[in-house]
């Protein structure tokens, strides 16, 4: 967290002393000459400084990825698991939970409480032993061992006891004083562990373990199958036990008169510890009894056994492991075997390790387990084993994160306060049943104190197209609502019925950009196979009769000559409800025979919509399903940005062939162009002719994208278009004004229809759109005001988009763009290796959406509904909208869209945009507030409804004509501030050369507004507004792969996250205020416990000297008696653990304090009953002395006869 501070100080004094100087010139420069004297721009005054700004880390959710060890203390009640990756998560009661980090990165091999101590030993794979302090909020490293000649396989730290053994690969047992982290002289040498007739080596030490009842016996397991037990003492092994199988773990029962081993074949022998010639009993639990006595036939081996003792009835054997190999495809399984039953627990996953959790630490006392903790490779499991049948604890951790794997998530702080409990109620209906009835056991820690009073809400979206809501205030996270958006769509029931679903290998429904509302609860998604859902939040169950349903057909190209056969319009869509298209028969060569669409797919979507009844459990309900079909056997390609608002009932969206509004209330489309047609006739950019074979872009899942696959070329490859006879076609202002003579074209037919609408049947409220529509009516020119309606010929893909209100899917593929900047970029972002290098400069994609209530035009003397286009080329593109009244009337009456004319420009594909007002205040887009449609209104809310028109919420909206509005753009590459309406360039900031913007946010901190950008090179940036002043530069994170940059995101109050696993989620801050009171925000996991009592010895044991057996492990390995160790053997490393435990103590001086005192308290009050104890002691003393000296003085001079 330091470094951060002094890299931040560093990078402020470099910009200061070098750019910042420069900048402020070439603003200057820019302020003259784009604001003559008289006209200059109003000075915003802007409150936020460079110290506003820290960055650390706050909270890791999920699962820990890639599990490797396992740990409990039963009287802290505290968890520990270790990974393979050296991280170590710690969890306490629900919301208490804490993330370190070894430094080596090495895997975590085993970890041993040191129980009620607070602390805590990890074993690395690299044979380093690490202490962790606990008792600071921030676990630390007090010391590190390093072994330098052996290999740690196994440790074991008895309870109550400072000396830790650590078995090694070699066989040998070294033991290390935890306190000091030193070793100790004393040593157990394989070869004196062993028969001396022995000729082999025993292999590594699997198992080390005191007797329950003798501390001075240490049972020692060996790999291949012997067992020895040593006399710490005496210094040799007084039985030795061996066995033809390897052994894979041993396990006491309580009274010390009998171990359990598990071995490699699938069997447990249980030995008498008198008795080493042979196992008193040798069980295999899955194996098939064979007759004529011969020995069961072996099974696989049985990684871990456990044997628990209850007063009450038969001791529990727990097994992982050990079925027999017929049962091929069987889930992993866990085994309780009690008394003559055996249970066989089926896990989802593979079995990392388990534990059983036991009423008492003491190892000589019955057990009385009451659950097992199962870590799996990707769950975590607690079965109850008091209750039949053993179901599992409710699990109240966030670790469901990667149920199915996260494609996007956003983020928003202070959210409205009515939401989480909304969301909650309607969540709670969704919650499993079966679960045990007790309360989670691992209840250990405490919370820390809730500084942060805002909601907090983490949507993401996943690869089998669900939708979580995660409430993820005060640094907690907890799941509050599932939504599967699968369920509008039929599912193919086996490969032959999915013709349609091949846009993606798997994962049709997979989420790419999530765009929601908070204040109305609209939310909108688009999915992998360019799909997009509407839906309403609504409280009460309802079921659609048939799911409202809109086909948009958006074409690849345009091409200047047409086949004999493209004067017919291509068949019309059946309507919804109707037979599903006919599966093409697949081509395993592109056709080259004819361009018409006979055999080709097309009018086709991905995905088939349900035409049955849908019943809709309350919470988010489908309001419209959107698709884009194939078009002359091109696939759709996918969407990359996407809109809502609410307040004007209208989503857009766009991938790289162009866009298309559509109002969700009338159910109709407004708009589908392509990217050139929105330029008009001032399209800046020269499009080169393509080459003539066509080269398409193939659409992947996100979940193989994200991990770095390649994406195969030929993935989506359908038959390309060549023409054999060519007509020459009209000439008219559609070829004049919209195509360059060397533009790409693409074979259509003129009179076939460009938006294909499938209405559900009966319905006669839908828009009916015009079959053919020249592109004179379209052109965008400004005395046009019509309803524009058309498709375009968009161009090739330029993939990443985002959408400013909502989120964009940073990185869902890793063509991150395609702008003319490509070449600056740190790494090549096409997916498509049949691109060529003219097709990269003319590919442009919608980017980014923006719905807003502002200044069109410069001419314009008030703001008004407009939708702001950005493209992966830089452009920037208003289009105004013209919206009826509210009420019945909106329902009747089209929205008019319009172009406006207006066009910017940046450098690199454009990602957000937003608006503030004259005082610098963040302008929002208008919403809608949230009602529930699904009840009758009253006819005084009806009026009300009718009267209601859409407003802005924004400030502006309140204040004089003649104030104006900023507009903040953020690109790849730079940030720009447009002042309205005058469209001047107010502020300008090159945020990279070398690299490029992965996300950018405009966002709230400290009651005011700044621009937080991550770049691919690793850096944070935070910029003022609207001066665009730098203010935080940090290298933090550099894009390793592209899950960060598809999950990152900025939100309000200094927060951001990002999936740093697949399963987990890492939240950070880049305020300085939340750095502050972090150490006040987290829970603490140590609390002082008093142990409790030791098993009574009873009389007879204590008299006839029966019970457990102490040792004074102390005299046996201190160095007096044992001598030192070889240097050469370990090296002890100090860690920083005590600099940080001050850290800790210093910031939390408030709870400290009144922990302190309290504890003052407590020790006053023992040091008072003490004295008076002694005092007692004292007197009684006094007493004794007293009456002994009266009897000596009594019978002082009397001879032994007068006795």
């Amino acid at each position: 967290m330091r470094k951060f501070n002094i890299r931040k100080v560093l990078d402020g004094l470099t910009a200061g002393s070098s750019s910042a100087s420069q900048q402020q010139q070439q603003q200057q420069q820019q302020q003259q000459q784009q604001h003559p004297a008289g006209t200059r721009e109003p000075e915003v005054q802007e409150t936020l400084q460079s110290e506003h700004f820290q960055l650390c880390k706050t909270v890791r959710h999920g699962f820990p990825y890639q599990p490797s060890a396992l740990a409990f203390d039963p009287v802290q009640k505290i968890l520990a698991v270790g990974t393979q990756t050296g991280a170590l998560r710690l969890f306490g009661r629900p919301g208490v939970e804490c993330y370190c980090q070894h430094d080596s990165g090495a895997a975590v091999i085993q970890l041993q409480f040191l129980i009620n101590e607070g602390a805590l030993v990890s074993a690395l794979a690299d044979d380093t032993l690490h202490l962790w302090n606990l008792r600071q909020k921030r676990p630390a490293i007090l010391h590190s061992l390093k072994f330098c000649r052996e290999r740690v396989t196994f440790c074991h730290l008895p309870f109550q006891s400072k000396w830790l053994y650590v078995g090694t690969e070699r066989g040998n047992i070294h033991i290390v004083n935890v306190e000091s982290f030193t070793l100790s002289g004393y040593v157990i040498m394989w070869n004196k562990a062993i028969e001396l007739s022995s000729k082999s080596h025993p292999g590594p030490v699997v198992h080390i373990s005191d007797n329950p009842m003798d501390e001075g016996k240490l049972l020692i397991g060996f790999e291949s199958g012997t067992v020895v037990l040593w006399d710490l003492k005496s210094k040799k092994a007084d039985y030795r036990y061996t066995y033809d199988e390897a052994i894979h773990s041993v396990a006491w029962h309580h009274e010390g008169k009998q171990f359990i081993c598990s071995h490699s074949d699938g069997t447990l022998t249980i030995w008498n510890v008198r008795s080493p010639a042979k196992p008193m009993q040798t069980i295999t639990p899955h194996g098939k009894q064979l007759k004529d006595g011969k020995k069961p036939e072996p099974c696989k081996p049985i990684l871990k056994v456990e044997f628990k003792t209850t007063r009450s009835g038969e001791p529990f054997i727990i097994l992982s492991g050990g079925l027999s190999y017929d049962t091929v495809g069987r889930r992993p399984c866990l085994t309780v075997m009690h008394g003559k039953s055996t249970a066989v627990l089926e896990m989802d996953y593979s079995i990392v390790d388990f534990l059983t959790l036991c009423e008492t630490p003491y190892p000589n006392d019955f057990q009385e387990p009451y659950a097992v903790v199962v870590l799996l490779e990707k769950d975590l499991v607690l079965i109850d084993l008091a209750q039949n049948g053993y179901p599992i604890f409710e699990n109240p951790y966030p670790l469901s994160i990667h149920e199915s794997p996260v494609t996007c998530c956003e983020y928003f702080a202070d959210c409205p306060v009515d939401l989480i409990p909304a969301l909650y109620s309607v969540g709670a209906r969704q919650k499993r049943q079966g679960y045990s009835k007790k309360e989670w056991p691992i209840n250990g820690g405490n919370w820390g104190l809730g500084v942060q009073s805002y909601p907090e809400i983490i949507i993401t979206g996943h690869a089998d197209g669900s939708v979580k809501f995660w409430d993820a205030s005060a640094i907690t996270l907890q799941v509050l609502y599932k939504l599967k958006t699968s369920k509008v769509f039929e599912k193919s029931r086996n490969k032959d019925d999915r013709p349609n679903t091949d846009i993606v290998d798997e994962d049709p429904y997979a989420i790419q950009i999530i765009s929601w509302c908070p204040e109305s609860r609209m939310l909108c998604i688009a999915g992998v196979s360019a799909h997009v859902i509407i839906y309403r939040f609504s409280k009460q169950e309802v079921i659609t009769e048939v799911i409202p349903m809109l086909e948009v057909r958006l074409l690849y190209e345009i091409n200047d000559v047409e086949s004999p056969e493209g004067e017919q319009a291509p068949p019309l869509p059946t309507p919804v409800g109707g037979a599903t298209p006919q599966p093409i028969p697949p081509q395993s060569h592109p056709s080259t025979s004819s361009s018409s669409s006979d055999g080709l797919r097309d009018n086709v979507p991905c995905l088939k919509v349900k035409n049955s009844p849908l019943k809709q459990s309350p919470g988010y309900q489908t309001e419209l399903v959107i698709q884009l079909v194939w078009v002359g056997g091109e696939p759709p390609q996918q969407i990359t940005s996407l809109a809502v608002n609410s307040s004007y009932g209208l989503v857009v969206f766009g991938n790289c062939n162009g866009i298309a509004m559509v109002d969700y209330l009338q159910k109709a489309v407004l708009l589908n162009l392509g990217t050139i047609e929105l330029y008009g006739s001032n399209d800046p950019y020269r499009r080169e002719p393509r080459s003539p074979r066509k080269s398409r872009q193939p659409s992947g899942g996100l979940c193989d994208i994200s991990e770095g696959t390649v994406v195969p070329e030929d993935r989506c490859k359908s038959p390309t278009s060549v023409t054999k006879k060519k007509k020459k076609k009209k000439k008219s202002r559609r070829s004049i004004h919209h195509l360059p003579s060397d533009s790409p074209r693409h074979h259509i037919s003129e009179d076939s229809p460009n938006i294909l609408e499938r209405a559900p049947p009966g319905e006669t409220s839908l828009t009916t759109m015009p079959s053919s529509i020249s592109l004179s009516s379209l052109q965008f020119i400004k005395e046009s005001s019509s309803w524009a309606s058309a498709f375009g010929p968009g161009r090739n893909p330029g993939d990443l988009g985002s959408s400013p209100t909502s989120g964009s899917l940073h990185g869902a593929c890793s063509s991150l763009s395609m702008s003319a900047y490509i070449k600056d970029n740190s790494f090549s972002r096409s997916r498509s290796s049949s691109v060529t290098s003219i097709d990269k400069e003319s590919r442009e994609a919608i980017s980014a959406l923006h719905f807003c209530e502002t200044f069109t035009r410069k001419a314009d003397s008030s703001p008004s509904p407009c939708l702001w286009v950005g493209t992966t080329l830089g452009t920037v593109l208003v289009i105004a909208l013209n919206l009826p009244p509210g009420g019945e009337q909106r329902l009747l009456q089209p929205v008019i869209v319009s172009p406006s004319g207006t066009i910017l420009r940046l450098k690199g594909a454009i990602l957000r945009m937003a608006f503030l007002d004259t005082t610098g205040c963040l302008v929002p887009p208008a919403y809608e507030s949230w009602r529930e449609h699904n009840v009758p209104e009253e006819k005084d809310e009806k009026e009300k409804l009718k009267k209601r028109r859409p407003v802005s919420v924004s400030p502006s909206s309140s204040q004089e004509i003649s104030e104006n509005q900023y507009a903040v753009i953020c690109s790849e590459k730079q940030a720009k501030v447009i002042s309205l309406p005058t469209q001047n360039c107010a502020y300008k900031q090159n945020i990279t050369e070398t690299s490029f913007v992965l996300r950018g946010d405009i966002v709230a901190l400290s009651n005011s507004i700044c621009l937080a950008c991550f770049c691919a090179n690793g850096h944070i940036m935070t910029f003022s507004l609207p001066s665009l002043r730098p203010l935080l530069d940090v290298y933090y994170l550099p894009l390793t792969n592209m899950r960060i940059a598809r999950t990152f995101c900025f939100t309000n109050n200094g927060q951001a996250l990002y999936l740093v696993s697949p399963t987990e989620i890492q939240r950070l801050t880049y305020s300085q205020e939340t750095c502050e009171n972090l150490q006040e925000m987290l829970g603490e996991l140590f609390t002082p416990v008093e142990a409790p009592e030791a098993p009574n010895r009873g009389f007879f044991k204590g008299l006839f000297g029966g019970g457990a057996q102490s040792l004074d492990r102390e005299e046996l390995f201190g160095e007096s008696s044992s001598g030192k160790a070889s240097r050469s053997l370990a090296q002890h490393i100090p860690g920083p653990g005590g600099i940080e435990g001050v850290k800790g103590a210093a910031s939390g001086v408030v709870g400290e304090l009144a922990r302190a005192r309290l504890a003052l308290d407590e020790r006053g009050q023992k040091l008072g009953d003490l004295e008076e104890r002694t005092a007692a002691m004292l007197s009684s003393a006094d007493a004794f002395s007293k009456h002994a000296h009266e009897m000596m003085l009594k019978y002082k001079d009397k001879k032994w006869y007068q006795f």
